[in-house]
């Protein structure tokens, strides 16, 4: 016999952001990190033989949690990789929901029928990791062992031992991350003694997964969205400084222009549906030598704010500057703007100087450079 608890890994940046993760590589988010100190604590007097994970670097620096206090080293199987989405990989849902709404819908409602040309399918997913984790049980027999995975590929796994068919996979919901099930391997099969408990989690560490709110984004269109533009960035210099003295919008909106036309995706108007709800100005020139990105402006229609929208917004501005090879980003924030300032604070920002006229601006940086072990 051989005890298998099977774990999902940590919130990672993929979740956070509303992106379709796959294959895509992310880090793991602050919420993520204090989630995986919740979990060890979960194992801290657990006996373990061996730890096993994907080798995504997610479900990896999960695996390093649990099984520190044995001492073990995690072995990798990619096999137990998150199902790969091909064409969607690191796309946001709120742009596919515009694009691509049906196959999206399917995705996550009608898993027998999801197909999408370049991707892995539910049952290409079933058909790797499933002979992986048998092969782990029948390695480790006798033993216990903690092998850590990937929601879709969770859920492929638990299909194929509780004997659910993907047609009927959609009444398995999505393990929640570091979630933990119980598999026993015995005479030659597994059985589920409980899946997807995350009893370990605090209240504050616990995220319902949801689909609501997911913004999609478009380029400034430089005619038909300038007075949008001038609009939002007048709505937050007043916010900043508490009067409209000394703001003309036309430098601001040409500068817009100039970001544009060095990088098509460094401005970005947001939506819900048909619904302005944001605006996001990138500086791809600002830092440039000194090798650090700048967010000109993030502005959400107030009632988005409090809702975790302002999360979708920095993405894109992490996946430019990503691709674009700079280690940190900077913005400006007003020291009265305390919302503002804890957000940035959860995204990783800390102050590095103040500065600002006719009002009193602080300068926060962020690394874009992965961190180590949790």
């Amino acid at each position: 016999m051989t005890e298998i608890y099977l774990i999902r890994h940590a919130q990672a940046e993929g979740n956070r952001w509303h992106m379709m993760q796959g294959h895509w590589d992310g880090s793991v988010t602050d919420l993520g990190r204090r989630q995986i100190e919740e979990l060890a604590e979960r194992f801290r007097t657990t006996p373990l033989d061996a730890v096993y994970a994907s080798d995504l670097y997610r479900a990896v620096l999960t695996a390093r949690a649990v099984a520190r206090w044995r001492g073990l080293s995690v072995q990798t199987v990619p096999a137990l990789r998150e199902i790969n989405v091909g064409p969607w990989e690191g796309k946001f849902f709120g742009d596919l929901q515009d694009t691509e709404a049906e196959a999206i819908a399917r995705f996550i409602g009608d898993p027998e029928h999801w197909f999408l040309a370049g991707a892995e399918t539910y049952a290409d997913v079933t058909a790797r990791a499933y002979p992986a984790l048998e092969t782990i049980a029948r390695t480790h027999d006798g033993q216990a062992v903690a092998v850590v995975s990937h929601g879709i590929t969770i859920r492929c796994l638990l299909a194929r031992i509780l004997g659910i068919t993907l047609a009927e996979t959609r009444r398995l919901p999505i393990a929640g991350n570091t979630a933990v099930s119980r598999l026993v391997w015995e005479n030659g099969r597994f059985r589920a003694d409980y899946i997807n408990d995350d009893s370990h989690l605090s209240d504050a560490c616990r995220v319902t997964w949801r689909r609501a709110g997911d913004l999609r984004s478009a380029p400034l269109d430089p005619t038909a969205d300038r007075s949008y533009y001038e609009r939002c960035y007048a709505d937050a210099w007043h916010f900043a400084h508490g009067n409209l003295a000394g703001f003309a919008p036309e430098p601001y909106y040409n500068a817009a222009l100039r970001h544009l036309s060095v990088e098509p995706g460094a401005v970005l108007r947001f939506y819900e549906g048909k619904k302005s709800a944001g605006l996001l100005d990138l500086d791809p020139l600002r830092g440039r030598h000194a090798g650090y990105g700048w967010v000109s402006l993030l502005y959400l229609e107030p009632e988005y704010r409090g809702r975790g929208c302002a999360a979708q917004l920095m993405a894109r501005a992490y996946a430019l500057f990503g691709s674009l090879g700079r280690k940190s980003l900077r913005l400006h924030v007003a020291a009265e703007n305390e919302t503002a300032l804890a957000f940035y604070r959860r995204e990783g920002f800390r102050v590095i100087e103040g500065e600002g006229s006719g009002g009193r601006l602080l300068l926060m940086e962020k690394s874009l450079e992965r961190r180590g072990d949790a």
